[in-house]
């Protein structure tokens, strides 16, 4: 299938889910991560959960960070430019939420691309060889192709993966793990 054509499928099947359902299934995505060999690093980047979505609830991820002491970085979006800024979550930020109701930082210590070694992807959908399907405004690609090389990228998804994305572009920057409530798969 196309990226359009399962944008708007996992959008419907998004939908379809209760809030409730998104909460369990986030508990049961953060519970999956703590597999993963990557709670050696000190800089991980989140996305505060667009409620009105149904994204993943990062709450609990967010707790597994903080319980780990580990420097948890959030961004600010500027539509103008494409380009994602960094700020380090601390107990003084102030979070207000954008007029696309993201969860941004009005303020912050600035987090330079370069520090980040983990972030976490906030996805629609994802193929079996780690392909991954956002929102289309390629904010998340233009932000990984500026991190070192060695930043690993996880995706967090309610759903299993497609067989295929058909229309895969170059740009396109695959994951190194995509995270579900069942399982971990690893690219």
């Amino acid at each position: 299938m196309t990226k359009s054509e399962l944008r708007t499928l996992y959008k419907t099947k998004r939908k379809a889910l209760s809030i409730g359902a998104c909460d369990d299934l986030s508990i049961d995505i953060s519970n999956q991560l703590l597999k993963l060999p990557i709670w050696d690093k000190s800089f991980y980047h989140i996305f505060l959960t667009i409620e009105e979505q149904k994204e993943v609830n990062t709450e609990f991820i967010l707790n597994i960070l903080s319980g780990k002491d580990k420097n948890i970085v959030i961004s600010k979006s500027d539509f103008k430019t494409g380009l994602m800024h960094h700020v380090l979550l601390t107990d003084a930020t102030t979070i207000k939420k954008n007029s696309y109701n993201i969860p941004e930082p009005i303020d912050g210590i600035p987090i330079p691309d370069s520090s980040i070694e983990v972030v976490f992807i906030p996805l629609l959908a994802f193929d079996k060889t780690g392909n991954r399907i956002g929102y289309g405004k390629g904010f998340y690609d233009r932000f990984l192709d500026a991190c070192p090389p060695e930043t690993l990228k996880i995706g967090l998804s309610f759903f299993e993966a497609e067989a295929e994305i058909s229309d895969v572009y170059d740009s396109d920057i695959p994951l190194d793990y995509c995270v579900t409530p069942k399982q971990v798969y690893t690219f």
